[in-house]
């Protein structure tokens, strides 16, 4: 056990390591009746088909709230959704100071305004390569490359050691906007020593390098200027800035107005554009203007390319969306790539777009996307850049951290670790370990609410989702003789190929819940408690026979005199 009076520095991971997004990390410093923590990144990840009605998820906060009056900050190392998505839904619970880059700050401050939070928190724009301190731990920010403005490595000093937390990263020497990774100054961290590196692990089954933004650039460039004469559409993320550079870029070469649809597509433009971004890109039209010009003088720039059912894209797919059509012999290129998950919503889209005769143009088909993650080639070069003791893979699922773990015992660190969601590791120079274990999990905004992902309605909700629920409803008297009913209701079943199957299902239910009632004797038919458990328990046994579904069951009793 941990002496009383002994500083320990520790890394715990509440988010981010066995699933890519709802990145979450703490580290802490000092004795265990004294110890004080920083966030670094609050995100969210995104609902599925396993989550009905679900589309916002996030860590499970628990153990920060126990800790709360010892939490100094909340620091964001990039923008993006998975890394700071969650800030306006949790920092009511957390209410600490946050700390960001200029561009970063412009979208913390939008997205805090839209929960009503903006003059409640304490904010601190850091600059480019700033230095800060919160107590215990030194910061100072170096400067990546990733697939988003601003994106930073932190070094975090401490009495104990210093941690290299990269962030999301990659290895690009002309990424467009920004400046390229500050190699010098991890290798001076290297030379002063790294005693542990926490290191995204997206791409660590991927060889060599992910790619440069300059060569999709060029590619964009001339790809547009194929379709001279015809509608052009791109789809991208919108976060991308370099990206959105490169697509205005394009259009502006081919004597197209580039107009944004989406309104995710103009907040990160607007958030460009507050740090001196996307200056000479051409001219940026409304919906309202390139509605009026012809197709071939302009291009759509949309949100969409994931094909999420209320983006931009999906909507003028379906011929849904206000302003904006697409006509036989446009082209829709998909500057993005799959997100695994996305691909029945995405080739959805896409086969709607080709039913109505618009030309797809993909990344398997041109070199116009490349990934903001580092491949095998990358992560060797900042191992080699960084020299930790400690290796500590995160962003990634289970496979990737282990797979990571195995690759940097061969670069070097003396010590290497896969760490899971709430374990929390000490480290020293004598290695690491795990000290404890604290609760870890994912909390779901349903509406309003936000629940944990072990709710008790949530999980009947995803029961009834996959397999129907049937409710029967009585009431008798106190003789125990009934006055009204069973009365069944069934909703999630499928008809039927004659469609007699819900009726004969209903009057199935029907029987066999008063058949199970006459049955009982007159003493329990008295209690309505007994007479629920009962029937609950014959019902639920005849629906798994006639559906072979283990359906929600909910039957209400009710005495009268």
């Amino acid at each position: 056990m941990a002496q009383k009076n002994k500083n320990e520095l520790l890394f715990l991971p509440l988010g981010g390591c066995g699933e890519i997004g709802m990145n979450l990390n703490l580290f802490g410093f000092g004795p265990p009746n004294n110890r004080k923590w920083v966030i670094v990144d609050i995100g969210v990840t995104f609902g599925g088909a396993d989550t009905p009605g679900i589309e916002i998820i996030m860590p499970d906060i628990e153990f920060i709230l126990s800790i709360k009056k010892d939490l100094l900050g909340i620091v964001l190392t990039h923008a993006h959704e998975d890394h700071m998505g969650a800030l306006g839904r949790l920092w009511p619970q957390l209410e600490c100071p946050v700390y960001a880059t200029p561009f970063t700050m412009y979208l913390v401050k939008d997205r805090l305004s839209e929960f009503g939070l903006l003059d409640l928190v304490e904010l601190h724009e850091v600059e480019l390569k700033g230095k800060f301190s919160l107590g215990p731990f030194d910061f100072e920010l170096i400067t990546m490359t990733h697939s988003i403005a601003e994106p930073n490595a932190l070094a975090i000093r401490t009495e104990l050691g210093t941690i290299l937390h990269t962030g999301d990263w990659k290895i690009d020497e002309a990424p467009q906007i920004g400046e390229p990774v500050d190699a010098k100054a991890l290798r001076a961290l290297g030379d002063e020593g790294i005693l542990a590196m926490v290191c995204d692990s997206t791409n660590v089954f991927s060889p060599g390098y992910a790619g440069s933004e300059d060569g999709v650039r060029e590619e964009l460039i001339k790809l547009v200027g194929e379709y001279d004469g015809k509608g052009v559409a791109v789809a991208s993320f919108a976060s991308n800035v370099a990206r959105l550079e490169s697509v205005m870029m394009a259009a502006k070469a081919n004597d197209r107005s580039v107009c944004l649809v989406g309104r995710s597509m103009k907040r990160m433009t607007a958030a460009a554009k507050s740090i001196g971004l996307l200056k000479n890109v051409g001219h940026i039209i409304d919906e309202d203007d390139a509605r009026s010009m012809p197709a071939a003088h302009v291009l759509y720039l949309c949100t969409g390319s994931q094909g999420e059912p209320r983006a931009a894209l999906s909507r003028i797919a379906a011929g849904e969306h206000r302003n904006v059509k697409f006509h036989k012999g446009d082209v829709v290129i998909f500057s993005s790539k799959i997100i695994p998950g996305n691909e029945k919503g995405i080739f959805a889209l896409q086969n709607a777009l080709a039913d109505d005769g618009v030309e797809i143009i993909t990344e398997k088909m041109r070199p116009i996307h490349v990934s903001g993650h580092p491949c095998r080639g990358e992560l060797e070069q900042m191992y080699e850049w960084a020299r930790p003791l400690i290796a500590i893979p995160v962003h990634g699922e289970r496979r990737h951290l282990l797979e990571h773990a195995k690759l940097a015992r061969t670069l070097g660190p003396k010590y290497a670790v896969s760490p899971r969601n709430g374990e929390m590791f000490s480290l020293s120079d004598q290695g690491v370990e795990i000290v404890d274990i604290v609760p870890s999990g994912r909390l779901h905004q349903d509406g309003n609410a936000i629940v944990s992902d072990r709710d008790e309605g949530l999980r009947l909700r995803k029961k009834m989702a996959y397999a129907g629920h049937v409710s029967v409803s009585l009431v008798f008297n106190s003789k125990g003789h009934l006055v009204s009913g069973p009365e069944p209701r069934i909703s999630g079943f499928a008809e039927g190929y004659d469609g007699s199957f819900l009726e004969n299902l209903i009057d199935g239910v029907a029987d066999e819940a008063e058949d199970v009632f006459e049955a009982m004797n007159p003493r329990s038919r008295r209690d309505e408690d007994v007479v629920e458990e009962q029937l609950m328990r014959k019902i639920k046994r005849y629906v798994k026979e006639q559906t072979g579904k283990r359906s929600h069951i909910e039957v209400i009793a009710h005495k009268v005199k």
